[in-house]
């Protein structure tokens, strides 16, 4: 059976059916889907895990560490898509489909020129690129902050944000949510621009504990859309289990010579 969809505070929300028996080789995968959006919900009343087959299979490949860079790239390329879609179909409303033969419920999309899709540089532009695809006419904005790789902590550089930025609906894009110091620095750099945090909604491939109790903290109106909830971050504040460096893995810039993750054997 398909997700069914609930209404949850004026927005769109989605469960699964665990007794779907559509295919009994994902039971465990729809048990594991309810288990992190249980968690997800416990750490950080705002949050969701996307639950899906094609999000389980894409962040496999993605995941893999002997995925080579070509294939890397395919499959997330193909999964920044299906959370771009879901992220503005997180942002319609409800309205009343006629159809050839009748009338139903639907969702109605958001207008472009009411969102602003904002990326956390370099990562966040490869979320932000797919956003833009599937709405081309909303406005978009750069945030740069990097972590210090001697004390972990975020350091920001640079911004530009549109005129009446306060005013619109933003598409915060960054695929890590680790300790979530960068997230929550560009959250307040939003802020200083007049954004209210209700208005905000982070998009995610992979997030973990630590960073949803940051936000619950620090930006508790900040709404968030993961396709993951891992376990932990090591002490080096990566990601367990995570997926290595995602821009480096997806642009090529380390880790394929060194034996990080798969060469395309060249």
């Amino acid at each position: 059976q398909a997700p069914v969809r609930i209404a949850r505070g004026g927005t769109v929300a989605w469960k699964v059916n665990l007794r779907s028996r559509a295919s009994p080789l994902l039971g465990s995968t729809v048990q594991a889907w309810a288990m992190a959006s249980e968690q997800a919900q416990k750490l950080n009343r705002n949050a969701e895990v996307l639950s899906s087959p094609a999000v389980t299979m894409l962040l496999s490949q993605i995941r893999a560490k002997s995925t080579t860079q070509k294939d890397y790239v395919n499959a997330a390329d193909r999964l920044m898509g299906i959370l771009a879609e879901e992220g503005l179909a997180r942002l319609a409303t409800p309205m009343t489909v006629v159809t050839p033969c009748g009338t139903c419920s639907g969702l109605e999309a958001p207008l472009g020129s009411s969102l602003c899709a904002v990326d956390i540089i370099r990562s966040g532009g490869i979320l932000l690129e797919a956003v833009r695809k599937v709405c081309p006419d909303l406005k978009t904005a750069k945030v740069l902050i990097q972590r210090d790789e001697k004390t972990a902590l975020p350091q920001f550089f640079y911004k530009k944000l549109p005129n009446g930025i306060d005013k619109k609906k933003i598409i915060l894009c960054d695929p890590m949510l680790a300790s979530g110091g960068s997230a929550l620095m560009a959250i307040d750099c939003l802020k200083e621009a007049g954004v209210v945090e209700d208005n905000i909604l982070f998009l995610n491939v992979v997030s973990c504990p630590e960073g949803l109790r940051a936000l619950a903290e620090k930006a508790p109106g900040v709404r968030i859309l993961t396709a993951a909830l891992d376990e932990k971050l090591d002490e080096h504040k990566f990601i367990v289990p995570g997926l290595g460096d995602f821009g480096d893995r997806y642009y090529g810039t380390a880790g394929y010579d060194e034996g990080l993750w798969g060469s395309d054997g060249k």
